[in-house]
């Protein structure tokens, strides 16, 4: 940070970002150097023969441009640890170095060129085996670093790097004239007109990104539309932030640091009656833990936990094979092939499915926990139309509609389209906003469920068993999740006794009256530190702004920030920014203060007259539980003796609390992040809850017991007692034998 500006065009490289790469090719041309110094010295070449010659001297000079590569990457790699992330005039000499690199890379495809003519007409007529299988070797290694080298470069290109150099020489001389001059010059047309054609340059630099990562979509009007839109919200989101990947990166790596210290000081502090933080999320007082020991709570978990099948059904073969590797072949027997083979019928209706059905048969398997019949199951999938479900649960007396979550590169192109867009609702509510490709997701599986008129045959599916007096349940998973929250709004009014349970939900994606509106009907689960649920457009703003504010506050070279949550696994130095705030608690309030103020403003961190984007607030929908997972010490003794005889294994206890929307306006970063938001992960993690507790009344129910023997051996023993000394009074025989009363 910022980008490297060399050959009169940005890179989206910094000069701090070539130290990796440049100790690389360090590396492995000095091995060739060794390599070919040590083969001119062994071998001998007799010259008078004209491929011998040709080969020495070929040899001779390729070892010269070995001896320069080698010398121009020491000089960048030193160049490039120079000064800190934003210390950029410390590596200003960096610009030499890459020309004179550009240079020797040059002479070296010329002389690998020769090289192949050589091998090609020489290679198997020159009398000398051991180097000429050297050579060959050293040729190809060498073409190998050329083409990665040219791949490097092809990533790193900014296609509106030029139009950049162009605005940012023009804003330069603007400010050098306006305090020359000692005036201010304010919304000028020029000034206007560069910045609108680097943003249009950038726009058109992310549709040609996100045609070339969905190239297998095709190019449908859908397909375009979509691009458009996510293409001027990406564009929009780094408006002329001149950073890097690996800014972020080590943005990311201060950022987890900093939220640690942050947490630490607010437990020393007891700030808000904050006592403890479980997978950051603040505990006090006021803090409501889901009662499990309440039958009534009892039963809904356990619901929760039984509907979170339906929501990993959805997904089909693949998550079926990632949680049950070992037992794949538990699939074979349901498949279409084998199941026509054996005569088995299915009146249930599948769209889209493989040739084998494989995806119906994974859903089927996984929905063994009751008497299930499924009625209805699609698997087309385009954006802003997602994969879904009909089920009738004769157990739980319900009908389930159960939304495939992220699965495929279109469902990725729903995810992206993350503006707000007003509710179809009637009457129409313009502050009820929803996520703009779920909204759209939602629409779609309504009109499907009215064509198809899947509700009323699941509802009259059985009617000796009063399949029409069930209710329906909507469940879903992370972009299922948010698709079956929406869908809910739509679908309460015809269907008064609704219910939804939405895992893992997008952060952004509803606004707050709707949220307010679905905490009667929806119930979502959050697990952990799980990123998406803090995830949406405002959130992410926030994100932008903690890391630009780490980023500002580094100051150590970008390679050792990044390097010491690398090495040993996290166990490398700390930076110096966060060994300088650890402990002191002036320096933590400073940084909140700072936080708080990058948050609320809109303006750039380095030109004022730039206005960031700032996206309403939208959150996760309903009533939330969160699972939480507290990691025992060594010294634990905060829990009783039930829990202490659980945590002996040194698993985390995981536990249920009741969370607000409004908890999750932060992206925790964690390693843990991603990992939180599977839907394997999920279910085993409502389980545990569920196994602590019963193990912790287990261990209770034990320990009274013991309890209770105690005491009645304690009661037995005084009774003793008492009767020995009375028995000793009243005879003159101390050897008679007491009379044992019973308890």
């Amino acid at each position: 940070m910022p980008g490297l500006v060399v050959f009169r065009r940005r890179w989206s490289v910094g000069s701090d970002d070539l130290v990796v790469p440049g100790a690389f090719l360090l590396t492995i041309h000095f091995i060739c150097f060794v390599i070919v110094s040590v083969s001119l010295v062994i071998f001998e070449y007799n010259t008078r023969i004209l491929s011998v010659k040709l080969l020495f001297y070929h040899l001779i000079g390729y070892l010269l441009i070995l001896f320069f590569s080698i010398c121009v990457e020491i000089g960048i790699c030193v160049i490039s640890m120079r000064g800190s992330i934003l210390d950029a005039e410390a590596r200003t000499s960096i610009n030499i170095w890459i020309y004179l690199k550009s240079l020797v890379i040059l002479f070296d495809i010329a002389w690998l060129a020769v090289g192949s003519v050589w091998l090609g007409h020489y290679y198997t007529t020159a009398p000398i085996d051991d180097p000429k299988k050297v050579y060959i070797a050293i040729i190809i290694c060498n073409w190998a670093l050329v083409v990665i080298t040219l791949i490097t470069i092809w990533c790193t290109f900014d296609a509106a790097g030029r139009s950049w150099v162009k605005m940012k020489k023009y804003q330069r001389s603007m400010r050098e004239t306006e305090s020359r001059f000692n005036y201010k010059r304010s919304n000028s047309m020029n000034r206007n007109w560069r910045q609108r054609k680097v943003m249009r340059a950038y726009q058109d630099s992310w549709d040609h990104r996100c045609r070339l990562l969905f190239c297998c979509m095709g190019s449908s009007e859908r397909n375009r539309n979509s691009f458009t839109d996510i293409a001027r919200l990406l564009s929009d989101f780094f408006r002329e932030l001149d950073v890097v990947p690996s800014d972020v990166v080590a943005g990311l790596v201060l950022l987890r640091k900093f939220q640690r210290l942050e947490r630490e000081a607010i437990v020393r502090q007891r700030k808000n009656g904050t006592y403890e933080f479980l997978s950051g999320v603040p505990i006090t007082e006021r803090t409501q833990f889901l009662a499990l020991n309440d039958a009534k709570n009892y039963d809904f978990f356990q619901t929760v936990i039984h509907y979170m099948y339906f929501a990993q059904g959805a997904y089909g073969w693949p998550m079926y094979v990632i949680i049950n590797r070992s037992k794949m072949w538990h699939l074979v027997p349901e498949l279409k092939c084998f199941g026509c083979c054996c005569g088995t019928s299915d009146d249930t209706e599948v769209i889209q499915d493989n040739c084998c059905l494989c995806n119906y048969a994974a859903l089927k398997k996984t929905l063994q926990l009751g008497d299930i019949d499924i009625v209805y199951a699609t698997y087309h999938v385009d954006v802003g139309e997602t994969p879904f479900f009909v089920a009738i649960d004769y157990t739980h007396r319900s009908v389930v509609i159960s939304i495939r979550g992220t699965l495929s590169m279109k469902d990725i192109l729903t995810d992206l389209n993350a503006e707000g867009e007003v509710l179809p609702l009637q009457p129409p509510r313009d502050d009820w906003l929803g996520h703009k490709g779920m909204v759209q997701a939602a629409i779609y599986i309504r009109n499907k469920l009215q064509e198809e008129n899947l509700i009323e045959r699941a509802l009259q599916r059985n009617p000796d068993r009063q399949t029409h007096t069930f209710d329906l349940v909507l469940v879903g998973h992370s972009l299922g999740a948010g698709t079956a929250a929406i869908l809910a709004i739509l679908l309460k009014p015809e269907h008064p006794t609704l219910q939804c349970f939405s895992y893992s939900p997008p952060g952004g994606l509803l606004s707050m009256p709707a949220v307010e509106y679905s905490k009667s009907f929806i119930t979502s689960v959050v697990l952990g530190k799980d990123v998406v649920p803090r995830i949406g457009l405002n959130q992410m703003e926030a994100l932008r702004a903690d890391l630009i504010n780490a980023i500002q506050r580094s100051v150590d070279p970008k390679w050792k920030t990044i390097s010491c949550s690398v090495i040993c696994c996290g166990c490398g130095p700390e930076p110096t920014s966060v060994v300088n705030m650890s402990g002191q608690d002036t320096h933590i309030n400073q940084y909140q203060e700072e936080r708080g103020t990058a948050r609320s403003t809109s303006a750039h961190p380095t030109d004022s007259s730039i206005a960031l984007t700032l996206h309403q607030p939208l959150y996760p929908p309903g009533r939330i539980i969160h699972i939480v997972r507290h990691h025992p010490k060594p010294d634990e003794q905060k829990y009783d003796s039930g829990w202490r005889n659980v945590l002996k294994n040194r698993e985390p206890v995981y536990q249920a609390i009741w969370a607000d929307s409004t908890d999750f306006d932060e992206v925790l970063i964690s390693p843990v992040m991603l990992q939180d938001h599977m839907p394997d992960k999920v279910l085993a993690a409502l389980k545990k809850v569920v196994s602590c507790r019963d193990r912790t009344v287990k261990a209770c129910t034990t320990r009274r017991r013991n309890d209770n023997t105690t005491i009645t051996t304690t009661t037995t023993v005084t009774t003793t007692t008492t009767t020995t000394q009375n028995t000793d009074t009243s005879s003159h025989h101390p050897q008679t034998t007491p009379h044992h009363s019973e308890p």
